[in-house]
């Protein structure tokens, strides 16, 4: 099985941190959809800051609050305003299965405004394979 990247969100930034929350990462309902973000998934998170690399779970937050708060231990690996990166991953059988794949990417503007809407591509066969970032 290979583990590969099914949505990101790029570049969102920490709007608060609850250490004295249930644990997680609370994020806008809006970019979740617009990503194809699930409820109770399992994400990475990468803070552009200081390179922490944790993964928890993503609840919902108010829609079109644009937050993205860090519950829990989380909220010990960022402080408010850091860049993230999160991703949510999925399993493949084989690598002639990435050409079917069409990950969406978010990117942000300092207000967690979205910024761009993208698409990752794979094309080829026989890993001999492309990869193009495109408008989606």
């Amino acid at each position: 099985m290979i583990q590969i990247l099914r949505a990101k969100l790029h570049g969102i930034r920490v709007t608060g941190c609850d250490l004295n929350y249930h644990g997680s990462i609370t994020l806008d309902p809006e970019h979740c959809t617009l990503a194809g973000i699930y409820p109770l998934e399992f994400v990475y998170v990468w803070n552009k800051q200081n390179g922490q690399r944790i993964s928890t779970y993503v609840i919902h937050g108010e829609p079109g609050s644009r937050c993205c708060i860090l519950n829990g231990a989380a909220a010990r690996t960022c402080q408010t305003g850091d860049e993230l990166i999160i991703c949510a991953s999925e399993y493949i059988q084989s690598p002639a299965e990435l050409t079917g794949k069409k990950p969406v990417v978010l990117t942000f503007a300092a207000d967690n405004r979205i910024s761009e809407k993208l698409c990752y591509s794979v094309t080829g066969s026989d890993n001999t394979f492309n990869f193009a970032i495109g408008q989606s």
